[in-house]
């Protein structure tokens, strides 16, 4: 049984089902993907973690709804610079922790760029695989900047330590589960202790790299951990809407049942979920647990109005 399942009629067929909270997708990149699909496939809202700040603001109402970070904060050089897929426009160069707004290069103002465009989060590149990354320093002066905004800090953490960094100076969320190396029990206990959300991503991921993921969301979780349903897409050939795939991953991450849909449906980083609509499933919730998953990825965003509770 789900908690948060809600025996339905739509008045628009006539046909019972299941309203849920609406789903969010809390990892995408809306300048490569097609987003007026994703609500016939069960996706009401979503949070691009990478875009154009300027260009996410003009579709940041209707359906889906979208929250945004605008754009990768780096270094000269650094990650996702340069490639094929990441314009100018999504890519803010930071090159010194100044504190003081305006200051080029400077921390404060590369927050401030996303902040005034009407962001809700704010991203920055750790991806040491990639290039070089911010230092100290200039992570620490980006997250001072984004508190003083109200705006958390998601990192996209990869490469020899980077992990350890994001947790250690208190960055509030990972935009993937860490898949690679080998974070400790302290440091998973630290960023479940703190809060820090973990954003699941695990579908991206083959072979080594997909089993590491799991192993390290699954020990995260079990401590407690916020974990968050999300899926890069735009990174190659992912499933526009709710992915069956990605749910059957954090089931093998044991994030199951009520869990797997507070992952779905958490509003993170708003308060709320998008306003005037739910999430409908066909038929009853399964008695089985095991096949919630596959359930759940033939829902669709219907208007709130449209559902009639029926017990």
């Amino acid at each position: 049984m789900l908690t948060a399942a809600w025996p339905v009629r739509r008045h628009a067929t006539g046909e019972t089902g299941t309203a849920l909270p609406a789903f969010v997708d809390h990892h995408v990149h809306a300048h490569l993907v097609d987003l007026h699909a994703l609500p016939a496939r069960g996706i009401a809202g979503v949070l691009d973690l990478g875009g154009d700040p300027v260009a996410l603001a003009r579709i940041a109402r209707g359906l889906p709804h979208v929250a945004f970070a605008g754009a990768f904060l780096t270094v000269p050089g650094g990650y996702p610079g340069g490639r094929s897929w990441a314009p100018d426009a999504i890519v803010h160069t930071v090159s010194n922790g100044s504190p003081h707004p305006g200051q080029p290069g400077g921390a404060r103002t590369a927050v401030d760029a996303q902040a005034d465009a009407g962001a809700s989060v704010v991203k920055v590149a750790l991806n040491a695989d990639a290039g070089p990354v911010p230092s100290d320093e200039i992570l620490a002066a980006i997250l001072v900047a984004a508190r003083e905004r109200g705006l958390p800090v998601v990192a996209h953490a990869q490469g020899a330590g980077q992990v350890e960094r994001a947790i250690d100076l208190g960055v509030e969320a990972l935009a993937h589960a860490p898949f690679d190396g080998a974070p400790s029990r302290r440091l998973l206990a630290r960023a479940a202790d703190s809060g820090q959300v973990w954003i699941s991503t695990l579908d991206i991921h083959r072979g080594d790299a997909r089993t590491r993921a799991v192993h390290h969301l699954r020990a995260f979780a079990a401590r407690g951990g916020r974990v968050l349903y999300g899926t890069d897409l735009g990174n190659g050939p992912l499933p526009l809407g709710v992915n069956r795939r990605e749910l059957l991953a954090l089931q093998d991450a044991g994030v199951r049942g009520d869990a797997l849909v507070a992952s779905l449906s958490d509003p993170w980083p708003a308060r709320s979920g998008p306003d005037g609509v739910r999430t409908f499933v066909a038929g009853p919730a399964p008695a089985d647990p095991d096949d919630i998953a596959t359930w759940l990825s033939h829902a669709i965003v219907v208007p709130t109005e449209e559902l009639s509770r029926v017990d």
